[in-house]
């Protein structure tokens, strides 16, 4: 067997790897195994590419700075990923699909640069790999710094309006299948400056379009482009593990899109196209009336006599890392023999799956954890919910107010409960910038203050009141 089939035959086991990776990845229970498979086929990509490249052509000199290089990157990986809060993963991935899409802009510049081998038809193919993989790769770059700038607020997250901006988008897309025909056809350095200098400003007219409220589905979108600048790369490299790399990443960041889109009753074609950022209107241009507020004693109160409770968090909850209490105080409940239960909206947080995470981390079991449309019939004949530092996700206007920005949005129908209790800081609308008035229905109370100090509040409450009392189930309630 010589180096290039081992080499080989390490791709196929790797992709194969990342194949199990994804579909481990897909339920609670298989996560961490789905995880290891993904290193591990990762690592088996690295070391076959290192013996190929070792094998072939590059001299001491480059095999050194590739090893150097992939040392140098794997600790900034590591030393990112010990650091990084859970409330800064959504700006660290958006972040890093930008180094995809440098990448596959330098793959493509240097194919250019290099391609004295090929002549005929295959420097026309070649070319057009070029022009394709530049341009994917591009617009990914600009685009994901501009959503990781929205993500980090470095910037304001409001949608860009500038006027016709949709008539740009396609016109910018007309543009390039012209100028990637002229580039085939007559080969220069002008043209692919000029292809890399508008795929660069459509990356940032795309995202920056796009308002705050929508980045969960940009960061998903964003991870299919880079997913396919990486398969760019891989028929300009000749590699093809990049190529079912490439694949599997666009394919599945698009149908993840595709699902969020539906979540949030959004165009597919129109997120591809930065088309739907909407300047949602201001808090204040609708009087609600008063709001009610509640204490945590008095919550306490409701859920001690509660039968059923369901918690709805949001990015608050992952801001005020309440997610520890908030797993104590649902083994309390439950121990009291209250049926406790979560609802996650599937754009709850700034990243799909972010709330997931957080109760994963906080040892929140697998089971009461439900999606969206598997609890939204249970709301009306819940006893209390709770709604931690969510907002837009249950506000009833997307199903009510068909004026409102979010209107058709598919949301937690909390309102339908018996009780319901908002933790917020303040009165400020949500991140779409939407007044909510769920704030000011009869059923709702306010909880005001930091949400891991109100559930802790809550938590004291009732162990003080509850001390040697009777659980419900010895009670027979």
């Amino acid at each position: 067997m010589t180096v290039t089939s081992a080499a080989q035959a390490a791709y196929l086991l790797a992709a194969l790897l990342f194949i199990l990776s994804l579909a481990g990845l897909s339920k609670h229970e298989t996560s961490r195994a789905g995880a290891t498979s993904g290193i591990v086929g990762m690592v088996i990509a690295l070391v076959a590419t290192i013996v190929l490249a070792i094998d072939g052509d590059v001299s001491v000199v480059g095999g050194v700075l590739l090893i150097a290089a992939m040392v140098v990157g794997a600790g900034i990986g590591l030393w990112r990923a010990r650091v990084v809060e859970m409330t800064g993963m959504p700006e660290l991935i958006a972040l890093l699909h930008s180094f995809v899409g440098a990448a596959a802009v330098l793959v493509g510049w240097n194919g250019y640069l290099e391609h004295s081998s090929l002549s005929g038809s295959l420097l026309g193919i070649h070319h057009a790999e070029v022009a394709i993989g530049v341009f994917i790769g591009a617009v990914t770059f600009t685009g994901s710094i501009v959503a990781f700038l929205k993500l980090s607020a470095r910037i304001n997250s409001a949608p860009l309006m500038l006027p016709g901006k949709n008539a740009l988008n396609i016109g910018a897309l007309v543009v390039f299948v012209a100028l990637t025909v002229w580039f085939v056809a007559t080969p220069n350095l002008g043209l692919l400056i000029a292809l890399t200098v508008l795929a660069l400003a459509l990356g940032w007219h795309l995202v920056a379009s796009i308002g705050g409220g929508d980045m969960p589905v940009v960061v998903s979108m964003l991870n299919s482009y880079s997913g396919w600048a990486a398969a760019a790369s891989g028929f300009l490299l000749s590699n093809d593990l990049l190529i079912v790399t490439g694949a599997l990443v666009g394919s599945s960041g698009a149908y993840l899109s595709y699902i969020m889109c539906q979540a949030m009753n959004r165009s597919f074609i129109s997120v591809i196209a930065g088309g739907f950022g909407i300047a949602a209107g201001p808090a204040s241009d609708t009087d609600y009336g008063e709001h009610r507020e509640v204490t945590a004693e008095g919550t306490a109160d409701l859920l001690a006599a509660a039968r059923s409770v369901i918690i709805t968090p949001g990015y608050g909850m992952a801001v005020a890392q309440a997610q520890y209490p908030v797993a104590e105080l649902t083994r309390i409940l439950r121990d009291r023999g209250v049926e406790v239960r979560f609802g996650i909206h599937p754009v709850a947080g700034r990243l799909p799956g972010h709330m997931n995470v957080l109760l994963a981390e906080a040892k929140v079991p697998y089971d009461i954890v439900l999606e969206m449309d598997e609890i939204n019939d249970d709301f009306a004949s819940t006893s209390v919910v709770l709604v931690i530092g969510a907002n837009d996700t249950v506000n009833p206007s997307a199903a009510e107010d068909p004026a409102s920005p979010i209107a058709g949005m598919p949301v937690l129908h909390v309102w339908e409960a018996e009780n319901v209790v908002v933790f917020k800081r303040s009165m400020a609308a949500g991140y779409a910038g939407v007044q909510n008035p769920l704030f000011f229905r009869e059923n709702t109370q306010m909880l005001f203050g930091d949400a891991k100090a109100r559930v802790e509040d809550i938590i004291r409450a009732l162990t003080s009141t509850s001390a040697g009392a009777p659980s419900r189930e010895t009670l027979g309630v």
